[in-house]
């Protein structure tokens, strides 16, 4: 297997332009991103966006089990772990920050980004789909943001792109951590288009076969043409659980606090599956999480993209100081009892403010994203 985190390679297309492809190469993960894949694969793109022979990028996971399903929480837990508690964590302040530029630079990235969005797509793999100019989910597709499962919360942009689905579908989905198939991210505007697995070599020789463009902007129309084409041969869209239960969830997802949207949801009266495993996932998972999801949503949503990752940053960096994050990855991923020990019982017994303000004796609180010129 190849030791290389991320591999990429450089197509020619018929105007002598040139097609980045970068590919996720940590399939045993699940491509889950670490510290190293981070850096190397914002290194690439800085430089790609500089090249004028690079027409666009292409973004995807090797194997077919996944595009990207997070971040490398093992290596985050072990780094708590080994520090006393409530300490400042160097490490983690290092991964996020980093991690959160990388987001920041797909979604403000001069050039087209293709993501092929096969298979599970959580977490930090969201947050860069999330970044990117075309969108593309499979058959097999299964998005998800389930932090609520492990005491973090919906990050690596989330306070943004979950406050731009409809009212209370946000937080339905963030609180619930609930799989969404490729019909539900198209519903839900998390997606562009959808293709069939076996198309992914189809798409590839039609960029190849294309005559791009130094103009940034042409390229941009000639790939959504290019894909609105390759649409018409997808296979059929699966049902959508979303759309088929979204009055409930706007409902559900709407509330002036985190414990009125928690009832709400728990008191759903429904006997869909897809609704009952939300409400068990809601359930047993972490209160500060569900807590935690209301509030960056709320804090959220007049902010621009830029102060929302800002705001994240710190709310990460409390989770690893003093949340709910370590317990979670403990039960759900090191010692696999499944088992969590929360540290309260519901979420109207937590201070979120700590969560949002920088530690005063940390000294000076890092700027992750500069301020967005106007």
């Amino acid at each position: 297997m190849n030791d290389t985190p991320i591999t990429t390679e450089r197509l020619n297309t018929a105007s002598s332009m040139q097609v980045g492809i970068a590919t996720l190469s940590s399939p045993r993960s699940l491509n889950a991103l670490s510290l190293d894949m981070v850096r190397l694969l914002d290194q690439q793109l800085r430089q790609w966006q500089a090249d004028p022979q690079i027409a666009l990028v292409v973004l995807k996971g090797e194997g077919e089990r996944a595009f990207c399903a997070g971040g490398d929480i093992r290596r985050l837990y072990d780094s708590i772990r080994a520090l006393p508690a409530g300490a400042r964590n160097p490490e983690a302040e290092y991964f996020f920050s980093e991690e959160y530029r990388l987001d920041y630079l797909l979604h403000t990235y001069t050039k087209p980004v293709l993501i092929w969005a096969t298979g599970v797509v959580m977490g930090g793999g969201m947050g860069l789909l999330a970044g990117a100019s075309h969108r593309i989910v499979t058959e097999t597709s299964r998005l998800a943001m389930p932090e609520i499962g492990i005491g973090l919360f919906p990050d690596v942009g989330g306070s943004w792109f979950l406050n731009r689905l409809p009212p209370g579908m946000g937080c339905f989905l963030g609180m619930t951590g609930a799989p969404l198939n490729a019909a539900d991210a198209l519903y839900a505007g998390l997606a562009d288009y959808y293709l069939g697995n076996s198309q992914f070599a189809t798409l590839m020789e039609s960029l190849v076969a294309s005559e791009f463009d130094i103009d940034a902007a042409y390229n941009h129309r000639m790939l959504s043409h290019i894909m609105r084409e390759l649409g018409r041969q997808s296979p059929e869209l699966p049902e959508s659980p979303l759309r088929q239960h979204e009055d409930l969830i706007r409902h559900a997802g709407r509330g002036d606090s985190a414990v009125e949207v928690i009832s709400n949801i728990l008191a759903l009266d429904s006997t869909s599956p897809w609704i009952q495993q939300a409400i068990s996932t809601l359930k047993t998972g972490s209160p500060i999480t569900a807590s935690l999801v209301f509030e960056q949503l709320r804090r959220g949503r007049h902010r621009s993209l830029a102060e929302c990752f800002n705001m994240e940053f710190i709310m990460a960096v409390r989770c690893c100081q003093f949340g709910d994050l370590a317990e979670g990855v403990r039960a759900r991923l090191v010692d696999k009892d499944q088992q969590p020990h929360w540290q309260h019982q519901h979420a109207g017994m937590i201070d979120m403010d700590t969560y949002f303000l920088w530690p005063a004796h940390w000294g000076q609180q890092p700027v992750v994203i500069p301020p967005e010129k106007n």
